[in-house]
């Protein structure tokens, strides 16, 4: 937990240099004589409204998003291993309500192909993935009951497969028959609470705790990933990645997804607009409600945030 404190206070202190909108600052370093390639991307979204005397109504807010992308890549004419690093952190602010957190990711993914010639885009592959997030997670408006922490959940994945990469296409997926996965809740009262698919902690008439709930779970199953970054229109570029993933031995054909799809709108070289949305639907993920002033879990349901960011840009090679 201090290890993800510590990243996230410097990727925030390196955020906070930038200006009251967004500024993105991208770097690719290419070398010759060097079969790695590196591009790196941060960023800042802010945004604010207030009101005075404004006969309408209204809160005054303001909310900030910190965000970073960062990746490294080993090509030869054989062999490809891509490595990148994801970092996001939102909250936001409205008049006397406390700051609330928006956004919170730390995700980390590792894919080692090769293949034998090098006319095929198919690869014999490995993939690692690992997903947390920073700080602690509430059912708004209740404060003392976090629903998630550091590490609680975290998700591990690791398989073997094929991967089928068309750099001109811009099309990527991968087909893994044999992948683990590892749910991860390193916090005793939610693995008591059998929070994330782990199993729950077993209590006596007199409610004395007899087995303390696991702190993990694990699981083999299917994975499929693909991913299509292309232009659409002038100036328009949409991002689209799927993950699905199906447990053999626990209700085979449940599958757990995950997508995400992200448009990107250039303005100008100064200027852009995104909009996206992300879909999560995980059966061992239950929902948390507020009712009659209690905390309450209700069964698995359909995750879906929307997104829109606006403002300027900055990049340079």
């Amino acid at each position: 937990m201090k290890l993800f404190k510590k990243l996230m206070f410097s990727f925030l202190l390196l955020s906070l240099t930038s200006t009251y909108s967004q500024n993105i600052i991208q770097t690719t370093i290419s070398d010759t004589t060097s079969n790695w390639k590196s591009k790196n991307t941060i960023g800042l979204d802010l945004s604010e409204i207030s009101f005075l005397n404004w006969s309408a109504g209204g809160n005054s807010s303001i909310s900030g998003l910190a965000k970073g992308n960062f990746i490294r890549i080993y090509k030869t004419q054989n062999v490809k291993w891509v490595n990148e690093l994801i970092v996001r952190y939102g909250v936001n602010k409205q008049d006397g309500v406390e700051f609330r957190k928006t956004d919170d990711a730390f995700n980390l993914n590792s894919t080692f192909g090769y293949k034998r010639d090098t006319i095929s885009n198919w690869y014999h592959s490995a993939k690692f993935s690992f997903n947390s997030q920073f700080t602690n997670g509430y059912a708004y408006p209740n404060i003392d009951n976090p629903i998630s922490k550091p590490l609680a959940p975290a998700y591990i994945f690791l398989g073997v497969g094929a991967e089928y990469s068309n750099k001109k296409e811009k099309l990527n997926f991968y087909i893994s028959p044999l992948t683990m996965k590892t749910t991860l809740v390193l916090d005793s009262y939610l693995a008591n609470q059998g929070a994330f698919g782990v199993i729950k902690a077993e209590y006596d008439l007199n409610g004395e705790l007899i087995t303390k709930g696991k702190r993990s779970k694990m699981e083999l199953g299917f994975l499929f990933t693909a991913s299509n970054k292309r232009d659409v229109l002038k100036n328009i570029t949409m991002d689209n990645k799927l993950s699905l993933y199906s447990d053999y031995i626990n209700k085979f054909g449940n599958v757990d997804v995950d997508w995400q799809l992200q448009f990107d709108l250039i303005v100008n070289q100064y200027v852009k607009a995104n909009i996206g949305t992300h879909l999560i639907y995980d059966d061992d993920i239950k929902t948390k409600k507020i009712i009659d002033g209690e905390q309450v879990t209700l069964g698995p349901k359909v995750q879906l945030k929307q997104l829109l960011g606006i403002g300027f840009v900055y990049s340079f090679i």
